[in-house]
């Protein structure tokens, strides 16, 4: 499986000796599956002043990432909308293809660790201030899927956190996930999910796959339905949520994934008797602001 790594380049509630911000680069490997331990994935946090800030040095920093790593990632993923030109500028520089999005499950616990246990340690750390105008996103315009692509039935669903041991053993076409120890998800947690069936199961799960996953989502109103965000401010129309009843799965539904950590996941079958998955996807909702 192609290695994906997940970055940030921003400053850092940290004085340096010019008493101007440090900024900081992590990187860190996606774990794609969810039998990869996070401790055994690759991270390397690295430190810039303020003077230094620009393509050139995070591009020499991600090339000695590469050496020190060992790997030349697939894709590079970053979720900070303002520095889209830096990165995809140092990224391209150096031959690795950058994606703005939303899934950075990895990137994002160990982030709130360094918040919580890293910067406070250091000699010019400042009260951090966690919200950020660079990661805030306004809700998008949800659009309809494709006519070819729409699904013929869904369901809500609900698996035990442990029966994700086994999914590295699941027949998956398309999918990724992630060990749920990053979330701090118990054996014994529920995580809700959604089925989507449709005779043309693979074709959909194909596209879902181009579009960077990042969480799906109930919205009620006078049209409720059932969203799936992706990219770095896109949402879909999964399907409508019609009749009380299904609106009151819904509800349901949305009140597992925030007592999941937001944990949840998508799956594409072709029908509810098949034995494989077209698509499976772990997912969360994860507050990047």
């Amino acid at each position: 499986m192609a290695t994906v790594w997940e970055i940030d380049f921003y400053s850092r509630p940290v004085l340096g000796d010019d008493g101007k911000k440090l900024w900081e680069l992590l990187v860190c490997e996606a774990p794609l599956r969810n039998d990869r331990a996070p401790e055994a994935l690759f991270r390397e946090a690295r430190y810039c002043p303020s003077s230094a800030v620009n393509s050139q040095w995070l591009g020499d920093a991600l090339k000695k990432a590469m050496e020190t790593s060992g790997q030349s990632p697939k894709v590079v993923r970053f979720f900070r909308r303002q520095m889209n030109n830096m990165i995809v500028k140092a990224c391209t520089d150096i031959g690795l293809d950058a994606k703005l999005g939303r899934r950075t499950v990895a990137l994002n616990a160990w982030f709130q660790d360094r918040l919580a246990n890293v910067y406070p340690s250091e000699p010019g750390y400042q009260e951090a201030t966690i919200s950020s105008p660079s990661v805030q996103y306004q809700p998008p315009v949800p659009l309809a899927l494709p006519d070819a692509l729409q699904g013929q039935q869904w369901a809500f669903v609900t698996l035990e956190a442990n029966a994700f041991d086994e999914m590295s053993e699941w027949e998956i076409d398309f999918g990724e996930g992630f060990p749920l120890s990053l979330a701090g998800l118990a054996g014994d947690r529920s995580v809700p999910g959604t089925i989507v069936f449709s005779p043309r199961a693979f074709p959909l799960a194909a596209w879902m796959s181009g579009l960077e996953l990042s969480f799906l989502k109930y919205a009620p109103g006078r049209a409720p339905r059932l969203i799936l965000e992706t990219g770095s401010n896109d949402a879909w129309v999964l399907a409508d949520a019609v009749g009380e009843a299904t609106q009151a799965e819904a509800e349901r539904f949305e009140a597992a994934k925030q007592a999941a950590n937001g944990v949840h996941f998508l799956a594409v079958q072709s029908d509810p008797n098949s034995e494989s998955f077209a698509g499976f996807w772990l997912l969360q909702e994860l507050n990047l602001s």
